[in-house]
Formats: structure tokens, sequence, C-alpha cells
């Protein structure tokens, strides 16, 4: 994931273990507040308001008005909305309103993506549906760089189909740069949108400023063109919502956004390589952190509602998420505080329910089959459902993967951010870039692509909102043909050393080979998933 890789995982279990080595919604009326509200200025900053009925009431504007601040935007679908204001009594005031369930300030609620970068270790099946597919090539020039696709076969996966264009993949990162020869074939810039704002701004404004968003779309749907990489699903469109910034930094109101655009402009896949703020886990028993979380979850069922699949990177703590206890690293855009965390904590968007949770594996099989969890993955009995190839430094280098990272599409004028040592480029395409990178950010767009080839071979058989497929039985078509993974009988040396980042705790697999918390129901399987016969 963005939010919390390798580096930011590095620097805390060697501080603190001594390891070596964001929705917008119009707001109803409410009851009336003091005619004069008290014009005491602070610092600018955005608040998401939460109503308790499904809608923004109508007077919402100038509710916010009296109450010192300004609306941004209304997402009406959900009964949230974003206001702005400089007046430090805004949130006592609003939250006066009876109608109001719920206000926070998003400011110090942000989520930051800290790449990879900066770390410096080193066949026949069921009858297709109505959708149009083709078969796909897999002999781009770099495709043998492409450890990750084989493991999961895509390239027998793509003799079949390469997935349809009338599939729209959205990935909510940090925007897609739409001047990459590699994904320019598949962009959809008029479903593209820029939503750090609060508000959506669509098309070109959704330019990536970072990197993480190109590299995670790649994965997904690089065009089979000749050169470059091969993505899972190299026919299907992509949209880039950009609801990270420059900084890599996801402020609620821009998750918000983002969820609400997906569910509304037909989006049938999302891919979400971040953590959703306030913080790493979202208490239901803090004022603040229960308006943010329920405002994002309540955009996420709606995208889920109107039929968009959603796929979550699991996280890059080695926490255990089924059994939280601790949480150091949040809030991470100021000064982290140790709080105590339960189960009634969350992490977002995976830990909601009908989300696909992706863990990370690497190219290093276990003693006793299957490939091993990455080192740095987070996983959980009740969050993981499949794992996907997120490489692995450490453990699963090799003549194949001679670095452990995954290779995807980069933008050019974001070299700096991507380490030297990383950055492929290829004669005769000037100006043109490519990056490894490692953790769970990069298992859920493989994740999410075999998604989008399941919906491309399947169309509408189940007759979904969304006039494709459900997102349930595209969920239950993953599990079903994933390759189940057992618990590893054996650790290679030194993995024992990486423990949960937030609690110090050894890593644990439990469950059976069917499901358990190291691989849900196993490694995604892309020829298995475009060859599915339903039992």
């Amino acid at each position: 994931m963005l939010k919390r890789t390798i580096r930011t995982w590095r620097a805390h279990v060697a501080r603190r273990f001594g390891v070596p080595l964001a929705l917008l919604g119009l707001v109803t009326g409410f009851s009336p507040l003091a005619s004069t509200v008290a014009a005491q200025a602070g610092t600018m900053q955005n608040y998401i308001i939460l109503y308790g009925g499904s809608a923004v009431p109508a007077d919402a504007a100038a509710s916010i008005n009296r109450a010192g601040g300004t609306l941004v935007y209304s997402y009406s679908q959900i009964g949230v909305a974003i206001a702005r204001s400089d007046n430090t009594n805004f949130r006592a005031n609003i939250v006066k309103d009876n109608k109001v369930e719920g206000a926070s300030s998003t400011a110090a609620f942000a989520t930051r993506l800290n790449d990879d970068q900066s770390s410096s270790a080193d066949a026949s099946g069921p009858p297709p549906g109505d959708l149009p597919n083709a078969p796909a090539s897999d002999a781009d020039s770099l495709s043998p760089l492409q450890w990750d696709m084989g493991q999961i076969h895509t390239p027998e996966a793509h003799a079949i189909t390469g997935g349809s264009p009338a599939v729209l993949v959205g990935d909510i990162d940090t925007g897609i740069d739409f001047t990459h020869p590699d994904l320019q074939p598949n962009i959809d810039v008029a479903n593209s949108v820029n939503c750090v704002s609060g508000a959506p701004v669509a098309g070109l404004a959704a330019q990536d400023d970072h990197g993480h968003g190109t590299h995670t779309a790649g994965t997904i749907a690089a065009a089979s063109n000749g050169f470059g990489i091969v993505g899972v699903a190299p026919n299907v469109k992509v949209a880039g919502i950009k609801a990270g910034n420059a900084e890599g930094f996801f402020f609620p109101e821009a998750v918000v956004c983002a969820f609400v655009w997906a569910g509304t402009h037909h989006v049938d896949v999302t891919n979400n390589s971040y953590f959703a703020d306030p913080f790493l886990f979202n208490c239901k028993n803090d004022p603040d952190q229960r308006a943010i979380w329920k405002a994002e979850q309540r955009a996420i069922r709606f995208a889920m509602q109107q039929g968009t699949v959603v796929v979550a990177a699991e996280g890059n703590e080695s926490d255990d998420l089924s059994h939280p206890t601790q949480d150091v690293t949040s809030p991470d855009d100021t000064t982290p505080v140790t709080r105590t965390v339960h189960n009634d904590c969350v992490v977002i968007p995976v830990e909601i329910s009908g989300v696909i949770g992706a863990i990370a594996d690497g190219h290093n099989m276990q003693p006793n089959g299957g490939y091993l969890k990455s080192f740095y993955s987070s996983y959980g009995a009740a969050t993981a459902d499949v794992v996907a190839p997120g490489g692995d430094s450490l453990f699963g280098t090799g003549p194949e993967s001679f670095n452990g990272r995954v290779l995807s599409t980069w933008p050019f004028a974001l070299q700096g951010n991507c380490l030297a040592s990383r950055r492929v480029f290829e004669v005769g395409h000037p100006g043109v870039m490519w990056c490894y990178q490692q953790g769970t950010s990069m298992a859920s767009p493989h994740v999410a692509g075999v998604a989008a080839l399941i919906i491309s071979m399947f169309g509408n058989l189940n007759n979904a909102s969304n006039g494709k497929m459900s997102a349930g039985a595209v969920q239950a078509y993953l599990s079903q043909t994933a390759d189940p993974q057992p618990c590893p009988s054996a650790l290679p040396a030194g993995y024992s050393a990486f423990v949960s980042v937030s609690n110090g705790a050894p890593q644990v697999c439990t469950g059976g080979t069917g499901h358990n918390s190291w691989y849900g129901s196993g490694q995604v399987n892309a020829l298995n998933a475009v060859t599915h016969t339903t039992k």
C-alpha cells in the first residue's frame, strides 16, 4: 500500500523493536443556531459533516454558513457534506444542528502513502457472457521481468481473454500518468477525476503527481502493445481516481469523493492501495474518528450497492488486523500517538464488509507448498480474502525476481520518486519509464485485474445493478478459483524478526489450507478465474 510502505515499516521496527537492517454531501436543515456566530479566526481547514439521514438537507449551505463555514461539496446520496472554515467554533456550532450526527475537521486525519522508493534494502469453462473479449499477447519487451504475472498465470489467461474494453477499473490512488504510452490505449479520461479537494474535477485533472497511482494502474491494465509491460487485464479500461496528493496523503474528503464518483460513474472494480484515515485504526467510540469513518463507510457501501467491486490492500505493518491491540503510527501527518485499540477499531477500506482484502506474497516457495507471505504484509483471518504478488526484497529474490520487487509503469517526470536502482528505461522509447516497487499496494491491483477479467469473461450472468456481474459473485469467483496455500511449516532464517509494527507481536499464521490468516482462500489464479465453472 502506498500509505505505509517498507520505509515506514523499517523505521518503526528499527526504532521500536531494534531489528537490524476521506466524502462530500449536502446537509439538510437543522435546528436554528444562534443568530450570531462568534468569528474566531483559526486555520482554514476542511470538515466532514455527517447527517443522521441518508440525504443532505436542502438548506445545508445556509446552515453551514451560519455556523461559520462554507459548503465545498454535497454528497446527497450518502448524507455527507464537505465544508470549509477558519472559525475555531465551527464544529461546536454545526453539531448543535439536531440533523447532524457528527462533524470533524480532517486536517489532522490524513493517510500517507509512503512508497517503497526510499527504502534501501534490497482451456474450457462456462459459457462466456455477452461482453466483447479478445485474447492478448504477453510478448512485450519487459514481459520477461514480470515474474508476478507468471506466478498468477496471466499469460495463460490472456490466451483466452485480455479482458473487455466494456469493463472499467477505477484506480483510487494518486492519479495516473495520462502521457505514459504503456497506459494511454486503455485510459478512460472522461471517467477519471481529481478528488483531492473533496469536490470532483473530471478528466485530465487526475494527472499523477506522486507516481504510486501510475504504478498500480500499470499492474491492472498496461497495454499489450509490443513494448514495456503487460497488465493483468490489458484490454480493459482504467480511470485514474485521484484521492492522494503529491505528498502521498489521502484525506477523508477525497476518499469519500472517490467512492461516490465510482458508484455514480458505473465503475466495475476499484483498486485501493492505501489506508483511509483518520487513523490506521478508526475507533467507533471517538467522536471525531466516528464521523469520518462512518462517512467513508457510507461512500464505500454506496459504491458497492451500485455494483462496484472494491479491492483493498491489507497493509504493510505486519499486523494481525483481526487481533489489534495498539496503534503507534497514527496520525502520520502530524505526531503519532500511541493508543490502545480493540476490534471496535477498524482499518478502512479493507475492514468494511464486502471489501476484498489483498495480502502480499513474494516469489519464494514455502517448504510445504505455495508462496511465502511477504515479510511486511499485514494479515488476519477476518480480513484476508486472497493473496497476490506484492514482492519481497528480503526473502523473495532469485533468478526471475532479482530484486524481489514488482515492475510497473512510472511517470518519467517523477524519476526522483523512484530510486535510481529501481528505474527501468527502454531503447527507442525516450521519456518513458518503469519502476520496481514492493508492498501490499502492488498485491491489490493484481487482484483488481483478475476481478476485471472475471467480469469481462462472464458478463451479466448475475444481472447485477451495473448490468454486468454482482460484486458478491465476483468475490466468490476470486475465492473459488484461488490456489489454496497452507500455513508455512517452517520460516526462512530472519523472517521471525519482522514483528508487528503496532505491538511487537510475532507474525502467526492460523487456519487450514482452505482458508487461513496469511493467505485467505489462496493466491489468485487468472487462468482458473476465466475458465471457472460454477458448481
